[in-house]
């Protein structure tokens, strides 16, 4: 019989997914739990599974197009004990969902999925990939280069044997990367750890003057050459902030406030935490003191860790601070929290904050890590900039701009002495946060920094 695999929900309310590539080609023979593809949301970068078993019929979108949630993906035509089933899926003998799943007369319901696995297999034995097949690559009289010279069914390790069935290994802005460069991924020879693909590998592939284009791709300009335009989809992350930061520019209306600090006595404090550390994995650094800064300072202005609830006409107030810290991505800027950051240690925040940014970076971020912030920060300093004005996360009150710290001539103790100086700059929602209430969360989270002994005054 035939079955229609409709987009599941991906959770968090996302609407659409764009497809990043396939796994499967039609005419294949696919197990159950085998990915079919892999999705990109304004979230992450999710594998479907395939919830039975069978034979791809027809794939209903290709690579780079965005599906609704609900849409068929592909159809399949899976094995039947009785005979005449055969059909488009629409009879009395089955019944497709919206999640993917089935029921199919004279047999057990098949549970619905989850995002990244699979239903309850039914046959012992781990699913078996179908081996994949490849073009044959022209011979090259040079020496050999990271691409593969001959076709093979999987990848090749880094000591040149064959893993059969097994597509290559890489993270998600890799994969992403390589689909901009129109590089074929997987036939680029690994050099990572346990045979991972990494970013060098595929530029140096992009870059290979020897290596045949693949059929129906763009061979990559040569080094050297610039293109007089380009042109890039807007879709995913990028589409997803532009929307996002459209909505909030134009909805509420920003007010910007500057304060311009002495963080020497914290950078002092900086330094000698990390002597005394015990762990050295663990490391304090600027940005996890001015974020307890900031969580001290919240409770002392709730206006500020609140939301304009426009639908209820109500302002909502939260009793817990959801950190959100801006991070810039291969796939655009992404904005993930730390939960209940108030209720952690200085210590505990710094490895909370470390974990976050690279989970992000690496395109690992959850969808629930993606949502539900109640206030955030963006640090412009890395970037070697002074200040800036913030826009808003949609949904919150307040977001705050940490600069780069400037060695420059400042008072200090009645002398003019060279201080390292900062610029912390805070946008707020005018709707929720008067120019007074922004003004002194300001001045208090630059005194903790100027004093870090003033976070006492703060508890």
């Amino acid at each position: 019989m035939t079955r229609e695999f409709r987009l599941p929900d991906l959770g968090e309310g996302l609407p659409e997914a764009e497809i990043v590539q396939w796994h499967v080609a039609e005419g294949d023979t696919i197990a159950l739990n085998q990915t079919l593809a892999e999705v990109e949301t304004a979230k992450a970068v999710v594998e479907i599974p395939s919830p039975f078993a069978g034979v791809v019929r027809e794939l209903h979108h290709g690579a780079g197009e965005v599906v609704e949630v609900g849409a068929v993906l592909v159809t399949v035509d899976t094995p039947s004990e009785s005979s005449g089933d055969m059909g488009d899926g629409g009879g009395a003998g089955s019944r497709a969902t919206m999640d993917g799943s089935a029921t199919v007369a004279d047999e057990e319901p098949v549970p619905a999925n989850l995002v990244g696995y699979g239903a309850a297999p039914r046959a012992g034995g781990p699913p078996r990939r179908r081996r994949r097949a490849f073009p044959a690559a022209e011979p090259s009289a040079t020496a050999p280069s990271l691409l593969e010279d001959t076709p093979h069914d999987g990848f090749r390790t880094p000591g040149g044997d064959d893993v059969p069935g097994e597509r290559p290994r890489s993270t998600p802005p890799v994969r992403k990367l390589a689909k901009d460069l129109s590089v074929d991924i997987v036939r680029i020879r690994p050099s990572g750890p346990s045979g991972l693909i990494t970013r060098e590998d595929v530029v140096a592939a992009a870059s290979d003057p020897g290596e045949a284009p693949s059929q129906g791709r763009t061979p990559p300009r040569p080094p050297g050459r610039t293109a007089r335009e380009s042109r890039t989809p807007i879709r995913g992350v990028r589409r997803r902030t532009a929307q996002a930061m459209v909505a909030s520019a134009f909805t509420a209306p920003h007010a910007t406030t500057f304060l311009t600090v002495d963080v020497g006595e914290t950078q002092a404090l900086i330094a000698r935490l990390r002597e005394e550390a015990a762990s050295p994995s663990v490391r304090v650094g600027l940005l996890a003191v001015i974020a307890k800064a900031v969580c001290l300072a919240l409770p002392r202005h709730p206006a500020l860790n609140s939301r304009w609830d426009e639908e209820a006409g109500e302002i909502i107030e939260f009793g817990y601070v959801n950190l959100g810290i801006a991070a810039a991505t291969p796939r655009g800027l992404l904005v993930p929290h730390i939960p209940d950051a108030d209720g952690l240690a200085l210590g505990e925040l710094a490895e909370a904050l470390s974990g976050l940014t690279a989970r992000a970076r690496a395109g690992e971020s959850t969808p629930a890590e993606l949502v539900g912030s109640t206030f955030s920060i963006t640090n412009v300093g890395v970037f070697g900039v002074d200040a800036g004005t913030p826009i808003l996360n949609p949904g919150e009150a307040g977001i705050l701009a940490v600069g780069a710290v400037r060695r420059v001539p400042w008072e200090y103790r009645g002398e003019i002495a060279l201080r390292e100086v900062m610029t912390l700059s805070l946008s707020f929602d005018h709707r929720v946060v008067d120019g007074e209430q922004g003004a002194r969360f300001l001045r208090d989270v630059g005194d903790v920094l100027r004093d870090p002994a003033r976070a006492m005054l703060l508890m």
